[in-house]
């Protein structure tokens, strides 16, 4: 007998499953408007999604100098986006893209059907749409029970969903595209497509062959799992299955799928992006400074009040580098301090002795020691031996005392254990503070000291037989274009190794606009960190010219009158030098012509005689000092005496260079600049340089200085073989610690500075430690390649600036000795007198 329903069990049947379908409708609202009040982005975050987007520097011919970032990020429209790389984005992760709102529910009963009821492959329901709505979550926590971690899953999920309604509502499909490709990241620092075409194949995402657009969009399946440089294989059946389906939507042919599916994965050009790689890294590192401090200014903060964020707010910074200078900078640069370092080595090796140990007054040892300890103990090893093995142990004694005990603390007390006047003596340099004394000296008299000592001593032999023993490390080399190579060297000797390579700073300006053009600021950003272009060094006779244009230009003293190669003295109480005792240097090399000489040849020969003797005619160093502040020196490094006029000042490359670009300029100082303009990433004005000029020298003097550096110059070292127009002056320091050179064309000025960071390592005599060897060389070279070059911007038939009429100051020596007969010192009694002394 069949079993019957009744018409009243029916019809309460059908009440419960309209009931039970409302019910799943009003829950499903319920649960989507319960999630819309959970952490899912605001319309504003939709409108501008938080992303961190690198800053791109720009050369003066707009290349991409380089790159400030936290998330190595340059979004991209879509319109710039390549082809290939949206013919296969379609074609493998959303067929459907430009047919849906955000969800694809094609697919989505696709993936139902042949994963669940079929089990079969069904390939990724998830929308381009959705997938850009994941990148704007934090990965959810997973932990807890199995239950849990579907609930979580499952609200995960719709809350992509709901975003990404949301988003197809904000924003247009092209805008969702390249929010995608900008957001993705592929691993090695590389945050959107256009780094991951950098960082993989070494070019613009534009130029991307097939293939590479489909790996590259292969990898947004999983990038750590589809990573070229672990799993070549693995990434090269991905890419095989995006160009099947390129082919499949008639993107590709046949043919053309059969020939790309068998190339190699080439990543010969992968190059992890890095702040130090490129030409100018110096020159990067210091601009950040820069910039730093011009973001920081009222008027360029950003509307909120707040500063601009270098690394992060995608600035477009444009500055006045030259890449073509730069390069040619660059590679004079280590063709010549590869040379000069071969020959600084083969120095010390003849004497089989080392820049520490060597010296004839040991009070200099003993400081060439103590810098060498402080370098071991700054050094990443010494901190993590310290972490190890003297923080526990000394820990419990900090903690009871109350103090955090330094190195140098410890060190300071050991020296008063054994000179109870130390700590006295340091107080009275103002070295330390009373508290700091009075510190050392309750940690001195308490029980902890001889704890404190004993362990000292012990954790140092320990430093000592690390630092001593020999370990493979990688060091630093001119050999091979990675700069790096692999020894046996002990890590005490290894920091020998490296703070004996001499180092450089080489700045080009532009004199007619202050423009910089290039910036060399070492010989390698990753192994020396410290950039010489604002380091201050004893400049030596670079500094003359300057003493010569207050001459000419105050004194009205022609370049042709002589003046005898004698000692001179500047007396006690003479002029407005204000000196306590009488000062008589001497030249370089202690000889002297005893015979009139031209200023031309005391200035090309840099005798300090005749330094001197202008500065007596002068009687006032501030005259000195004001010519160069107006050529922007400051005048704080200049130092209110007559020794000025040899050089004795610490002055940096940076400002030297601008002051002799007056020179070129037509006495025209201009401050250097290399920054023009700085814009958002919507391409708002944020900064722009203003440039000045103000008269630092009249032109006729100016002429005649420029006439003199020329004929200071000459054809030497080179010299001869140059188109341009060319002058110049090296400096050499005491003890030959620096080398410089000044160079000036009329269409481009390069100052040279080449020295140890340590001032004792140096060449240990004139003939190659001379300004004229270690740096001149570098500025020949340089406008040799220039020259050569006819990509080069630069005028190698410019004439220096000559002021109309005849000069108010004679430079042709013929006519001068005929007006001048005798030509002779005005002050001829006080020659004779220093020539008796003499």
């Amino acid at each position: 007998m069949a079993f019957k329903l009744s018409d009243s069990f029916k019809q309460g049947l059908v009440k419960w499953l309209w009931r039970a379908v409302v019910a799943g409708v009003l829950a499903v609202i319920v649960f989507f408007f319960l999630l819309s009040f959970q952490d899912l982005p605001t319309f504003e975050q939709l409108e501008n999604p938080r992303e961190n987007v690198a800053s791109e520097v720009y050369t003066s011919d707009m290349s991409i100098l380089g790159r400030y970032y936290i998330e190595n990020r340059v979004p991209i429209d879509y319109d710039q986006i390549s082809p290939h790389l949206l013919n296969a984005l379609f074609s493998t992760e959303d067929q459907r893209f430009h047919r849906h709102s955000g969800i694809d529910f094609y697919a989505l009963g696709r993936v139902v059907v042949k994963s669940l009821i079929l089990q079969q492959s069904a390939g990724g329901g998830s929308t381009i749409t959705q997938q850009l709505a994941k990148l704007l979550y934090d990965r959810p926590d997973l932990s807890g029970s199995k239950l849990s971690r579907m609930w979580t899953l499952a609200t995960t999920k719709f809350k992509e969903w709901i975003t990404a309604v949301r988003m197809e509502r904000r924003y247009t499909k092209d805008e969702i595209v390249a929010m995608y490709l900008n957001h993705y990241y592929f691993l090695y620092d590389s945050y959107g497509i256009q780094a991951a075409a950098e960082t993989y194949f070494g070019k613009d995402q534009e130029d991307l062959q097939i293939e590479e657009a489909a790996m590259l969009i292969g990898m947004l399946q999983n990038s750590s799992l589809f990573n070229p440089m672990r799993r070549p294989e693995l990434v090269a059946e991905r890419r095989r299955t995006v160009l099947k389906q390129m082919e499949k939507n008639a993107h590709i042919s046949s043919t053309e799928y059969d020939s790309l599916k068998i190339l190699p994965i080439d990543m010969s050009k992968f190059e992890r992006s890095s702040h130090n790689k490129g030409i100018a890294p110096y020159f990067r590192m210091e601009m950040r400074k820069e910039l730093k401090r011009l973001l920081a200014l009222p008027e360029n903060l950003k509307p909120d009040g707040t500063p601009y964020r270098i690394d992060r707010d995608g600035l477009r910074i444009y500055t006045t580098i030259d890449e073509n200078m730069q390069q040619h900078a660059e590679g004079a640069m280590l063709k010549h301090m590869k040379d000069l370092q071969q020959r600084f080595f083969r120095h010390w090796d003849l004497i089989r002795e080392d820049p520490w140990n060597y010296d004839e007054d040991e009070s200099n040892v003993d400081i060439k020691q103590a810098n060498l300890r402080a370098q071991i103990r700054g050094s990443t090893r010494y901190v993590n031996l310290r972490t190890r093995l003297f923080v526990p142990i000394i820990s419990p004694i900090e903690k009871e005392l109350d103090v955090t005990l330094r190195d140098i603390d410890i060190i300071r007390m050991l020296d008063q254990s054994e000179d109870r006047t130390h700590l006295a003596a340091l107080l009275a340099k103002t070295f330390v503070t009373k508290k700091q004394k009075k510190l050392y000296e309750r940690i001195l008299a308490s029980e902890h000291w001889t704890t404190i000592k004993r362990e000292w001593d012990a954790f140092q032999e320990k430093v000592k037989q690390n630092f001593d023993t020999k370990v493979k490390m990688s060091v630093f080399t001119y050999d091979n274009d990675a700069f790096e190579k692999e020894v046996e060297m002990s890590p005490l000797d290894s920091i020998k190794y490296h703070r004996k390579h001499l180092q450089t700073g080489i700045l080009a300006i532009e004199p007619g606009t202050g423009h910089i053009k290039a910036w060399v600021g070492g010989i390698n950003l990753k192994r020396f960190q410290q950039d010489h272009i604002h380091t201050s060094r004893q400049v030596g006779s670079t500094f003359k010219p300057f003493v010569y244009s207050t001459a000419i230009a105050f004194q009205g003293i022609s370049p042709c009158s002589k003046v005898y190669d004698i000692q001179y003295t500047i007396s006690k109480g003479e002029g407005n030098f204000n000196i306590p005792q009488d000062w008589s240097p001497k030249n370089s090399d202690d000889t002297y012509e005893a015979v009139p000489i031209s200023l031309y040849q005391g200035l090309r020969e840099s005798k300090n005689t005749i330094s001197v003797y202008l500065m007596k005619q002068i009687g006032d160093v501030d005259q000195v000092r004001n010519l160069a502040a107006n050529m922007g020196i400051s005048k704080s490094k200049l130092p209110p005496v007559p020794s000025l006029c040899l050089g004795s000042a610490d002055i940096s490359l940076f400002e030297m260079t601008g002051a002799y670009a007056a020179f070129a300029n037509n006495g025209l100082y201009i401050k250097p600049t290399f920054i023009t303009q700085i814009e958002d990433k919507n391409g708002k004005l944020i900064y722009r340089a203003i440039q000045t000029e103000e008269r630092a020298l009249q032109e006729d003097a100016n002429y005649v200085m420029v006439d003199m550096l020329r004929q200071a110059l000459g054809g030497r070292g080179g010299a001869y073989a140059l188109t341009s127009e060319v002058g110049g002056k090296t400096g050499t320091t005491q003890n030959h610690s620096d080398g410089w050179f000044m160079g000036i064309t009329p269409s481009l000025v390069v100052g040279t500075w080449v020295g140890g960071e340590d001032r004792w390592i140096r060449f240990r005599d004139i003939a190659n430690g001379q300004g004229s060897v270690m740096a001149r060389p570098i500025f020949i070279d340089l406008i040799k390649r220039l020259e050569a070059d006819p990509n080069a911007d630069y005028d190698k038939d410019a004439k220096f600036f000559k002021p109309e009429g005849p000069l108010d100051i004679e430079i042709d020596c013929e006519k001068y000795n005929d007006m001048h007969p005798l030509n002779e010192p005005e002050s001829f009694d006080e020659v004779e007198e220093t020539e008796t002394f003499f």
